[in-house]
């Protein structure tokens, strides 16, 4: 997608030789306009596949499972939590996922009533880099018998081993941006 690539380009800040930050416009401070055309970019490239709902995990996934639900017209959308709370159901589906970014493992929830037995689930979210927060949600799904669809990526790291694994297990992943490395501090992306 050329625009979120021009905004990585102008806007993303390469720290190290692994982290990208697009906090500017993707993940902190939010680019609406950009955000929803991603959204309707990732909902044409679903488009055959009609989910009966989304699930991202919280909280920089839940802005592109919106406006990605919104042009779908208007699929439910859930997040999978990453701390229990006082009103959750003792019927939760959960897994363990380490935050690359946040360098530190989580268990994320989603009470199983939210994930049907049967649903067709789009998993979507801002960054894939090693998969653990995909794979995560993909647990979540096969634990309430939920069929994973598909994942829509804002921007994946391609030098990393996470699209390439989960794609290794059929999954259909579809990302707007992949970055193929930093090189001298300059972000580098791949071709359409």
């Amino acid at each position: 997608m050329r625009e979120l690539k021009q905004a990585i380009l102008q806007d993303g800040i390469a720290i190290g030789n692994d982290i990208i930050k697009v906090d500017m416009f993707l993940n902190h401070r939010i680019d609406t306009g950009l955000m929803f055309r991603m959204g309707e970019e990732l909902a044409k490239r679903f488009a055959g596949e009609k989910p009966d709902l989304i699930l991202t995990v919280e909280a920089s996934g839940i802005a592109l499972a919106l406006t990605t639900a919104h042009a779908m017209g208007d699929v439910p959308v859930l997040f999978a939590k990453k701390a229990a709370t006082v009103v959750q159901s003792p019927d939760v589906a959960q897994a363990s996922v380490y935050s690359f970014t946040h360098k530190r493992e989580n268990i994320i929830r989603a009470d199983k009533k939210y994930l049907p037995q049967g649903s067709r689930v789009l998993i979507v979210d801002d960054f894939l880099s090693d998969g653990q927060a995909c794979q995560g949600m993909m647990a979540l799904c096969a634990q309430t018998g939920c069929q994973v669809i598909g994942i829509g990526i804002g921007i994946e790291k391609g030098f990393m081993p996470g699209g390439k694994n989960i794609r290794a297990m059929g999954v259909n992943i579809q990302s707007l941006a992949v970055v193929t490395g930093i090189e001298d501090g300059k972000i580098l992306l791949a071709d359409d």
